[in-house]
């Protein structure tokens, strides 16, 4: 297996989630996707975080009508790891459990839950032939938890559930020339259902029948490797969306059928691409592919053809210190549905997402985390169409440890929403302090 050091593992943590552990409050630090290295050098870990805190916008209310709570958080993780000859089988389990006292002065449930299972192989066939199987099971009722691309900007009741799959198959043909096959299967699961024909104009279209949904995606690059330090590709994918929400999300005033169902937004997507992987410094790397995405969303007889790009820059400036920059562009699924004077309804966002985070060692034992992302969407079709959506968010942390088995932190995060959608618009802060335990 090819594992990167105990520094790259801890930067990819921290840019994943300034503490997914931390899930909130339910994502007090923002998590963008699991992170599938182990972080502890045994075969098994377990440690257990609580945290008190302040949330001035604990429902995501639009502004002028928010309200704050204090609260506590409790997240214990166990992880289990186990390296072989030719295999390696690791797995994480975290649990978060968060307390609003204003939910419980209101007479509301006052906790929140959140889950999340982690599992992944690895295997080696030959020096050649490498597999990847990876899951990963997510429960919850933040936006970036269930989803990173932010499907849905606020925070939804219930126990949501998102589930994302990864085969991947790396070959070694020649030594210049190998192949990268992956599928990935996504499945996500609103709580919030029960539209129906009779309800709708007066309660709405629900989440489940807006975004209850199975998506696959499939890629094949061709890699050449070109020096040591460089490796060039192009390569393509297709990409399926299947809406299973089985409910009416929209009325229809100008078609034969008097409403629209979740499956009105199914499409499938051809993406081509070139790209680069390419080590400048033995600190310095950089992966980077851009092509175009060809969408059909053969339901509503529409198609559309977007600009597609991942890019990422990463540098390593000191022993334990680094900073990282990305970039990506690509349609996504939205909660906004409503048509236009022509019967049209939106189908989805184009996505422009630019992030950015520096993880810098003040001292041996001192830790400072900022990470900030800007999403900049524009709407498909729909009474929006080409209206924006802007979400800015920034986390911001200092961990301090007395020793590997104990340490404390604290930390503040912004959300802001922006938006001509009435009542999607709404800023939120956070602060926290808390420690942790490990073993």
């Amino acid at each position: 297996m090819i594992r990167g050091d105990n520094d790259m593992n801890d930067m990819k943590k921290f840019f994943i989630s300034v503490g997914l552990i931390a899930a909130g409050t339910a994502s007090l630090q923002a998590a963008y996707a699991p992170d599938w290295n182990s972080k502890s050098a045994s075969m098994w870990s377990v440690s257990g975080t609580l945290r008190g805190f302040y949330d001035d916008n604990y429902e995501t209310a639009p502004n002028g009508a928010k309200q704050g709570s204090f609260g506590f958080e409790f997240s214990p993780e166990l992880e289990f790891n186990m390296p072989l000859q030719q295999t390696e089988l690791g797995m994480r389990y975290i649990y978060g459990l968060y307390y609003y006292q204003q939910r419980e002065k209101l007479g509301e449930n006052p906790i929140d839950q959140t889950q999340q299972f982690d599992l992944w192989v690895d295997h080696a066939f030959t020096d050649r032939w490498q597999a990847r199987v990876q899951d990963s099971f997510i429960m919850g009722q933040e936006p970036e938890l269930i989803d990173p691309n932010t499907s849905v900007t606020r925070r939804v009741n219930g126990n949501n559930i998102s589930n994302t799959g990864t085969l991947i198959l790396n070959t070694a043909w020649t030594r210049l020339f190998s192949t990268a096959l992956n599928y990935q299967n996504s499945f996500f699961d609103y709580q919030n259902s029960g539209a129906t024909t009779a309800n709708l104009a007066t309660q709405g279209a629900s989440l489940a029948g807006l975004l209850n949904r199975i998506e696959q995606l499939v890629s094949l690059d061709f890699q050449w490797h070109v020096a040591p330090e460089t490796v060039a590709f192009f390569g393509g994918q297709l990409g399926v969306v299947n809406y299973i929400g089985d409910e009416p999300i929209a009325l229809n005033t100008v078609g034969p059928q008097p409403f629209y169902y979740s499956d009105a937004r199914d499409s499938r997507s051809y993406y081509g691409y070139v790209g680069i992987q390419r080590s400048m410094l033995a600190n310095l790397s950089f992966t980077g592919k851009i092509g175009a995405q060809y969408t059909d969303n053969y339901n509503d007889n529409t198609t559309s053809l977007n600009p597609y790009a991942d890019l990422s820059l990463i540098y390593t400036y000191l022993p334990g210190s680094y900073a990282q920059i990305g970039f990506t562009q690509t349609q996504n699924a939205t909660d906004q549905v409503t048509p236009d004077s022509n019967g049209h309804i939106t189908l989805s966002t184009e996505s422009s997402t630019v992030y950015a985070s520096i993880n810098h060692k003040l001292t041996s034992k001192l830790l400072g985390t900022v990470i900030g992302r800007w999403q900049h969407s524009i709407y498909n079709q729909g009474l929006y169409n080409n209206q924006a959506l802007d979400y800015y968010s920034l986390g911001v942390n200092l961990s301090y440890s007395f020793n590997q088995h104990f340490s404390v932190d604290a930390g503040y995060n912004l959300d802001d929403v922006v938006s001509k959608v009435p009542g999607n618009s709404y800023t939120r802060n956070r602060i926290y302090l808390g420690v942790t335990a490990a073993y």
